[in-house]
Parts: C-alpha cells; structure tokens; sequence
C-alpha cells in the first residue's frame, strides 16, 4: 500500500509524574480526551520536522499546562489507527511547574498513584497491559545520583544504571 494511508503517523509523549504535595509519594498524571472519552499519558503528534523529544514536551505542556524536566526514554508504543501505522515515543517526564486548565482537546487530568494509573489508563487493544506505568514508577525507587537537570527537584530519580526496567513490556497490538 503506497500514498497518504500507509504513511507513518509519529507522536510523542511523557509518562508525567510528580511528588504529591500530602506525602510525597509518586503520582502519574493521566489526560482525559473528551474525543475519545478515554484516559491516557501526554501525548500527540509531531509537527512536521519536530524531533520526538521536543514534540513531547510541547504536548505535555499544551495538554496539562505543566512544563516538565524529561528523564529516561521509555520503549515506544506501535500500532494502527485508521489503517495507519503509528508510533509513539515516551519519556519519563517530572513536572515542573504549571496550572491545568481545561481546553478543547484535554478536559480534565487526574495525578494518581502508579497503580490507580495503571487501572485508570485506557487500553489499547491487544493482550499486552500498559507497561509504561509500571516502568516509571520504578524510578523512584533507584538512588539519587549526579546534579539533577535543569528545573528538575533535588530527589529526582536517578536512572542512569537501571537494569530491572529494561525488562519492561509496552502494548505491540
């Protein structure tokens, strides 16, 4: 198949997170797309040229109101939308600052915990559960180490020498 229906579709996203200001345990930020009526991570697609990282972080940023300091890229996520290919590339990313305001494409968002997120978030089909979650959540769970970037807190996970998540699986419908 060959023209405007076979062409690759690319997006890009953040599992975005946050220390809850109660406890300071993790939170996972999820969208809801009145669209769709479905929950789902920061995402969209790329604007022609854009590179995936900075496609990201625009997107968190138009969707949550929340800029954001990326962190480790997580696998990518394939399949077919409208008999098209698509790929969506993921960062774990922490919020940095910012206010939510409810917009035509995002009407509300939710910080949960990494499990209420995994239950929340909407599935797409085929046997493989959303690992993106579970893979970002462990991150808190590794030792702090080096500076952290640019806008992002002191206790900040530090992800450089994890092993334990490179076993994660991602949704391959």
């Amino acid at each position: 198949m060959t023209g405007p229906e076979s062409e690759l579709v690319r997006a890009a996203g953040c599992v975005l997170w946050r220390r809850s200001p109660v406890d300071d345990s993790l939170e996972i930020c999820l969208v809801h797309r009145p669209k769709y009526d479905d929950w789902s991570h920061p995402k969209g697609k790329l604007k022609r040229g854009e590179e995936a990282l900075e496609g990201a972080l625009r997107e968190v940023e138009e969707e949550t109101g929340h800029t954001c300091a990326p962190g480790p890229r997580l696998p990518s996520v394939s399949y077919f939308t409208g008999g098209r290919p698509k790929v969506v590339h993921y960062w774990a990313a922490e919020a940095t600052a910012g206010h939510f305001t409810p917009n035509r494409e995002v009407d509300r968002i939710l910080w949960l915990s990494a499990a209420a997120a995994r239950s929340r978030v909407t599935q797409h089909p085929g046997p493989h559960p959303d690992r993106r979650v579970s893979r970002a959540a462990r991150l808190p769970a590794l030792t702090d180490g080096g500076p952290p970037r640019p806008g992002a807190s002191a206790h900040r996970p530090d992800v450089t020498h994890c092993t334990r998540c490179a076993d994660s699986a991602v949704i391959r419908p």
